[in-house]
C-alpha cells in the first residue's frame, strides 16, 4: 500500500465525491463484491453477500483498493423454492453488473476487480466482461472467492472431514459467517447433510442426476432434493478457526491481483507467446 494512502478510507460508500476524486490520481483498483441473498441452511443467514462485503473491505485495506458497494442479490434461481431468497434473472444480473462497471469505466476509472461470493454468477459475470472487452476494449477481471480456496487449504483445514465438509449448508460458507459474523450464526439448528436421489439416481447437486458413472443434466431445484436446505455440505466440521484460516488466505491472494492490475493496463494487456 502506498504511504500516501495510510490512514484512507477504504469503502467507497464512507467517502464524499472530494475524497474519492482525491484518490483518483493515484489510480486505485476498484473492487466489485457480489453475492447473494438465498438460504444457507437452518443455520447461516441468508445474506452471504456480507460475507463477500467484508472480505472486499479487507482485501482493500490490505492493498489499498477501494471496495465499492457490494451487490446483494445474484443468479440463484435453483433456491427460488425457499421463502426469503431475493434472486434475480439472469438478464437482470448482467444488466446490473453491466451498469455498475460503466458507472467506472464512463470516467477512465478501468482497474477494476470484481470479486464473487456465489459461484453461480460466474457464467454470467464471464459473459458481461466479455461483451465489455468486445465493446469498450477494457479487460476486468474477476475472482470467484470460493473456488479459490486451494486442495491443500482444505486438507490442512478439515483433514479427511475435507470432502464432506464442502458444500452448500457446510464450508467455506459456515465456517467464513463463524468468524466473521458469529452473532447471526444458529449452530444449534446445524443439520448433518443427506444424500439425495432423484428418480432412484444420485444426484449431482442442482445439475442432474448420476445414471451408471455418468451425469445427466437436469434442472433440479434445491427445494426438491433438500428441504432442509443442507445441499451437500456437512457443517460440522465448520468452525471459527477454519474460517480465519480461509479469510486470511482469500485477502492474501486478492491483494496479489490487485498488485498485478495496479501494474497492468487493462486497455492493453500485451499477451504474447509463452
Amino acid at each position: 500500500m502506498s504511504d500516501d494512502n495510510k490512514g484512507a478510507k477504504h469503502a467507497l460508500k464512507d467517502m464524499t465525491v472530494a475524497e474519492f476524486r482525491d484518490r483518483l490520481k493515484h489510480e486505485p483498483v476498484i473492487l466489485l463484491p457480489l453475492g447473494s441473498h438465498e438460504e444457507q441452511g437452518p443455520h447461516a443467514p441468508m445474506g452471504d453477500y456480507q460475507l463477500a462485503e467484508a472480505i472486499a473491505l479487507r482485501i482493500a485495506e490490505q492493498s489499498g483498493a477501494i471496495a465499492a458497494p457490494c451487490l446483494p442479490f445474484g443468479y440463484a434461481e435453483f433456491f427460488r423454492g425457499f421463502a426469503g431468497g431475493i434472486q434475480l434473472r439472469a438478464a437482470t444480473f448482467r444488466a446490473v453488473l453491466n451498469d455498475m462497471i460503466e458507472s467506472f469505466l464512463d470516467h477512465r476509472i478501468d482497474r477494476l476487480l470484481i470479486l464473487n461470493g456465489h459461484s453461480t454468477n460466474a457464467s454470467l459475470i464471464e459473459e458481461v466482461c466479455r461483451d465489455i472487452k468486445r465493446r469498450l476494449g477494457v479487460s476486468v477481471a474477476s475472482v470467484d472467492l470460493w473456488r479459490s480456496i486451494p486442495e491443500s487449504l482444505w486438507t490442512e483445514i478439515h483433514g479427511d472431514d475435507a470432502r464432506k465438509s464442502r458444500g452448500h449448508g457446510g464450508d467455506p460458507v459456515t465456517s467464513v459467517s463463524m468468524y466473521l459474523r458469529p452473532e447471526q450464526m444458529r449452530m444449534d439448528l446445524a443439520l448433518p447433510a443427506r444424500p439425495a436421489r432423484v428418480m432412484g439416481f444420485p444426484t449431482a447437486g442442482v445439475q442432474g442426476v448420476t445414471i451408471d458413472g455418468i451425469q445427466v443434466n437436469l434442472p433440479l431445484d434445491a427445494h426438491e432434493i433438500a428441504p432442509n436446505g443442507m445441499l451437500g455440505g456437512d457443517a460440522g466440521p465448520s468452525s471459527e478457526q477454519a474460517g480465519q484460516r480461509i479469510v486470511d488466505h482469500l485477502c492474501s491472494h486478492c491483494a496479489r491481483v490487485v498488485e498485478v492490475l495496479r501494474k497492468s493496463d487493462p486497455r492493453n494487456l500485451q499477451p504474447g507467446a509463452m
